[in-house]
């Protein structure tokens, strides 16, 4: 029996957005609410916390913000003069760590205080454009600069290393694996690389379509990576055990593959700006869904997600939207 449009119902003053799926008559479609948040936030990236909270990076506004899901209410926190931050994640100390490219400066905003604590780039890293960072499984944070760069932060001791990319410009999404390895997509330099966490060297595989455009990256369970090919409008994986590609062009006419996020069902995630949409990927059936928006230009840079939700920030319309998904959601 095919699966239908989905209604969201508008509750506590939440808006609900409608559905549009294509997809395996299996698949249990996800129930959907979008948050306003304030005009011109622009919400960029986006962190769900394990307390329920919802972070956010108000790119516009130099402001970091907060949702609470369970009242629709939400809070900025200023970052600073000159703020633009781009990204923001949930660090095992529970803290929102941002990469701030206004600031050329690792953020750490506490959960609790909403204090900030600043880990300026070193001398000679000049408006690197902080894009990405994530965690390796020793604490470190990696992060990425579009302008050719990379680097590792120690929290403890707040040492900094700083590395050339291959090819120059185009660092932009980071991952890790569920081992410990770090991988990052160049955006500009047509590539994922893998660094050595202890040399800081970065190990260059290419996609086999050329000027596919790898954007975002991420790491299922089993440490394959999926990749958005932005260029191409692809979804991309490459699995580092085998050295082996496989790509799925997204449906529809025009796709431009942004945003990128795995859950713990190893589903894939992504965003479309040539569909304005967020699509849902399952590897076994091969089979991609689509949830249009119902606001034009939506235009979702980045996806995160905890247990049974995928988070998207809807950049262009200054909302937030998640997916709650699983075999008992309803219809």
């Amino acid at each position: 029996m095919p699966l239908r449009s989905l209604r969201a119902v508008l509750a506590a003053g939440i808006m609900a957005v409608s559905v549009t799926t294509v997809c395996a008559q299996s698949t249990v479609p996800p129930r959907i609410q979008s948050y306003p948040v304030p005009a011109g936030a622009h919400p960029h990236d986006v962190a769900p916390a394990p307390d329920g909270a919802v972070w956010y990076t108000a790119q516009s506004t130099g402001e970091l913000g907060r949702l609470d899901p369970a009242t629709g209410k939400t809070i900025h926190i200023p970052l600073g003069e000159a703020s633009a931050p781009h990204g923001v994640i949930i660090g095992p100390d529970g803290a929102a760590w941002v990469t701030d490219g206004g600031q050329n400066a690792i953020l750490r905003v506490d959960p609790g205080t909403h204090g900030v604590k600043r880990f300026p780039l070193p001398a000679g890293q000049a408006n690197v454009n902080l894009n990405t960072a994530v965690f390796d499984t020793h604490g470190r944070l990696w992060f990425t600069g579009q302008n050719g760069v990379y680097g590792e932060l120690d929290p403890a001791s707040g040492r900094m290393r700083m590395f050339d990319a291959p090819r120059g410009r185009g660092p932009y999404g980071i991952a890790a694996t569920p081992k410990g390895d770090v991988y990052f997509a160049s955006l500009a330099g047509d590539y994922i690389a893998r660094i050595d966490t202890a040399t800081g060297a970065a190990q260059v595989m290419t996609p086999p379509t050329p000027k596919s455009g790898p954007r975002r990256i991420w790491s299922d369970s089993k440490g394959t990576l999926w990749i958005s090919e932005w260029t191409a409008g692809k979804l991309g994986a490459y699995d580092p055990g085998t050295a082996r590609w496989r790509e799925w062009k997204l449906p529809g006419d025009s796709p431009h593959a942004y945003a990128m996020y795995v859950d713990e069902q190893d589903k894939v995630w992504l965003s479309d700006w040539g569909r304005n949409a967020v699509l849902r990927f399952d590897p076994q059936a091969g089979k991609f869904e689509t949830f249009t928006s119902p606001r034009p230009d939506a235009n979702v840079r980045q996806m995160l997600g905890r247990p049974g939700e995928a988070w998207a920030a809807e950049s262009g319309t200054d909302h937030l939207v998640v997916y709650r998904y699983g075999v008992s959601a309803p219809k």
